[in-house]
């Protein structure tokens, strides 16, 4: 191999501090060590990566590219070294997963909680991330079980639906809608609304409910997430639409939270790789999510 790993890890590191000193500072390495390895590396590839004036460095277009490609493997190398590690620190070995951003709010705490309870000797690694990413998420072994709080459809992933929720009406506390078991959406256009962005999905069924009750809408704030609907909301900026999952539990303070009398309807899903077995971690965490989610609805 003419582009040795160290020298990748080397031309990487300049190519993220911007200089030959802040990669060294990054490696815990000499500086003169890095430009060794940098100057070494231009030598066999035949290539100049780097423009020198004044001690300045520029990246050349070809080192642009290289950079692009080096990325993923160093990615992909850290995930190989964490899996390692944790299989000599925790013998029971790593649950991997993501979900619907408003599903980390109040839904899937509890449940991560009550597993790492039971199981404590299995590390769990989370995040959030965006539906339209899932699916290279779980192709790309990134994770292994996905929680999704909308549909998706892909030939290479299993989807199970799970459960079911509705999209609500959220309030500050002491607004009079408050006092109705109901909202509608007629009620809420007249107010200042706190909205989904139409350019993704939540947004997306909020504007058809509008449109199927032919009701004309104008939000006063775009937002993405349902934290932000319900920060603006309890600060009195206006009233707004979120999933139900995000104001379950423990809820927000200041925030009154009412259904809707035009129904949205959600189905969260449990989603996996079509070519990965779930792991005995995935099926009791999925156990464990299933209970969660019976319990919550009755």
């Amino acid at each position: 191999m003419r582009f040795k790993l160290r020298q990748m890890e080397a031309f990487r590191a300049v190519m993220l501090t911007g200089s030959m000193n802040g990669a060294a500072r990054l490696l815990f390495v000499s500086q003169p060590a890095v430009s060794r390895l940098i100057s070494h590396a231009e030598q066999t590839l035949g290539l100049q990566l780097f423009e020198r004036d004044k001690g300045k460095l520029t990246p050349t277009p070809e080192a642009q590219r290289l950079f692009q490609e080096i990325g993923p493997l160093f990615d992909e190398a850290l995930r190989i070294d964490e899996l390692a590690r944790d299989l000599a620190a925790r013998p029971e070995g790593t649950l991997n997963l993501c979900s619907s951003p408003s599903l980390a709010l109040n839904f899937l705490p509890p449940v991560i909680a009550r597993y790492i309870g039971e199981h404590p000797d299995v590390r769990v690694k989370y995040h959030t991330t965006l539906l339209s990413d899932m699916a290279h998420e779980l192709l790309g072994r990134k994770v292994e079980l996905a929680v999704s709080v909308l549909p998706i459809d892909h030939p290479n992933l299993v989807v199970e639906p799970f459960a079911s929720g509705r999209m609500v009406c959220i309030l500050p506390a002491g607004h009079p809608l408050v006092v109705q078991e109901t909202v509608g959406l007629r009620e809420l256009a007249r107010e200042r609304l706190v909205l989904y962005n139409r350019n993704i999905p939540f947004g997306q069924l909020v504007a058809a409910a509008f449109q199927r009750a032919d009701i004309a809408w104008r939000p006063a704030v775009d937002i993405v997430r349902a934290e932000l609907a319900c920060a603006l909301v309890g600060n009195g900026a206006g009233v707004g639409i979120v999933d139900e999952f995000s104001v379950g539990g423990k809820g927000w303070p200041g925030i009154a939270v009412r259904p809707l009398r035009e129904p949205i309807p959600l189905a969260l899903s449990l989603v996996r790789s079509r070519f990965e077995r779930p792991s005995r971690h995935v099926q009791r965490f999925v156990r464990m999510l299933k209970t969660h989610a019976q319990q919550a609805s009755g």
